[in-house]
């Protein structure tokens, strides 16, 4: 296997965290900005996989469809079968609650817990690259 392109992971996490640092603020928010937090939560998600999907060497599809980043990850590490729930429960953030037509009121638990999720996966992939990165 080729050498991880490790400047394009790296970005890839930077852009996670910067989705995970504007999902929580958002949650800071008078009023809570809940429907913006699940949307960058399912970001920081999809980038941590896309940045997983790089360290493995597998092409990086131009999806927001977590399962499948999930099934593209287990390719390589069959370890990530312990966040397909998570991708299940993020993926419609992407899409659903971001234009009116299909918005709706998401409530502050759900928000939190999305942000928690998001934050649970960070760990996860950033423990399956520490071996092979410099990761931060």
């Amino acid at each position: 296997m080729d050498k991880p392109d490790e400047s394009s992971i790296e970005r890839w996490l930077i852009k996670a965290d910067h989705d995970l640092f504007t999902a929580k603020t958002m949650l800071t928010t008078d009023p809570p900005v809940t429907d913006t937090a699940c949307f960058h939560a399912q970001q920081c998600v999809e980038k941590c996989l896309k940045a997983f999907l790089v360290f493995a060497g597998t092409h990086v599809e131009k999806t927001h469809y977590l399962p499948r980043l999930v099934e593209l990850c287990r390719g390589s590490d069959s370890s990530f079968r312990e966040v397909e729930d998570i991708a299940i429960d993020l993926t419609d953030y992407a899409v659903s609650d971001r234009y009116p037509d299909a918005w709706r009121e998401i409530p502050l638990n759900e928000a939190k817990d999305a942000v928690q999720k998001a934050e649970t996966v960070t760990a996860f992939v950033r423990a399956r690259l520490s071996g092979g990165l410099n990761c931060r």
